[in-house]
This record gives C-alpha cells, sequence and structure tokens, in this order.
C-alpha cells in the first residue's frame, strides 16, 4: 500500500453520555444532514443504552460498505503500525486492521461495551462516534502538495473558550491587584 496515496480526511474521535435519555430523532437528523452536504462521513457509530433495570442493549452504524471497512481497517492499521514498528508494522497492522473490519469490530469490541456499559448508571447512554471530516481533504492534499508538515492541532469547542477567557480574567484581575499593593522597600 502506498501510504502517500491513501488520502482520508481527518478523523474525530467523540465519546458523549447522556443523563436520561430523550431521543426524539434529533441527533439522527444533524448527523444526516452533514452526512448528506458531503462535510462528514460516519466511520463508526457504537451507541449504548441502559435502561432504569441495567438492561443494556447497543447499536452500531456506518456509512462504510464492507469494502471500504476492510480497505479503511487496513489503511489506519497500517499508518499504526508504521509508527509502532515501521515498515514490518505497517504490513502486521494493515493486516489487523483489515481483519478487524472485516469482522465488523473496527477495534470496538463487545468487551469495549460492556465496559461502557459498567460505567454509566442505570437510565443512561453512551455514543462513541468515528467521524471523518470530508471538508478537509482538499485542505489535506493542498498542504501535503506544499510540502506543509504538521507542527500542532486540535479541536477548540466555544466550551473551552469561554473556559479560556474565565481563566484569563481572573488571571489580569489577580495582576491588577498585585500592582495595587504598596511596594515595601527592602531594608538595608
Amino acid at each position: 500500500m502506498d501510504m502517500a496515496k491513501v488520502l482520508y480526511g481527518p478523523m474525530h474521535l467523540l465519546v458523549v453520555g447522556f443523563k436520561n435519555p430523550d431521543f426524539h430523532g434529533q441527533i439522527r437528523r444533524a448527523l444526516g444532514s452533514a452526512m448528506e452536504a458531503g462535510t462528514v462521513r460516519l466511520i463508526d457509530l457504537r451507541f449504548v443504552y441502559k435502561d432504569a433495570d441495567g438492561n443494556v442493549s447497543s447499536m452500531e452504524a456506518s456509512q462504510l460498505s464492507d469494502e471500504e471497512r476492510q480497505r479503511f481497517g487496513a489503511a489506519v492499521g497500517a499508518l499504526m503500525g508504521l509508527g509502532a514498528g515501521g515498515v514490518e508494522g505497517a504490513r502486521r497492522g494493515a493486516e489487523a486492521g483489515a481483519t478487524a473490519a472485516a469482522h465488523r469490530t473496527f477495534g470496538m469490541t463487545e468487551e469495549n461495551v460492556r465496559r461502557i456499559s459498567d460505567a454509566i448508571p442505570n437510565n443512561s447512554a453512551a455514543a462513541v462516534f468515528l467521524i471523518e471530516h470530508l471538508w478537509a481533504k482538499d485542505l489535506k492534499e493542498a498542504l501535503r502538495d506544499a510540502n506543509a508538515y504538521l507542527i500542532a492541532e486540535g479541536i477548540v469547542t466555544p466550551e473551552a473558550l469561554v473556559m479560556a477567557g474565565a481563566a484569563l480574567e481572573e488571571a489580569v484581575e489577580a495582576a491588577e491587584e498585585e500592582e495595587k499593593k504598596p511596594m515595601v522597600a527592602p531594608a538595608q
């Protein structure tokens, strides 16, 4: 597999919990709208629900066909293997990734579902989304063609900006209070 020709958009892993879930299709509609617009592609979704009596049910969804799942699994496995063990690691990773995708586990096993269900209280739910950002593929390719390299990346949420602003405000207030204190001359 020529790793330079594998061009996927950035992946976003989202793990969310729901207290007293009250679903009316709003999440499905929002995600469906983004998928229909070609903005994102749902690589994998695992949803776990625990009812009031502790009974667990789960469901999985993906936009990938079985063939795409195997190709994607092989590519992800190869990339991880390349980072972990060079060319031989990439070969072993590609095989493991394709096998996982063929078994439709995609790295999310029934053991993972059990651990998630153990971690959430009764009458709640959790969802694990793996979403590909299709909108960024052209930008990624342009950056690659311009010999760009990644220095740092991350996702900044509006909530994180609010917290950062609050922390900055506290720091400014503390600095202003320090400036108001009288300076004591050193003893001679």
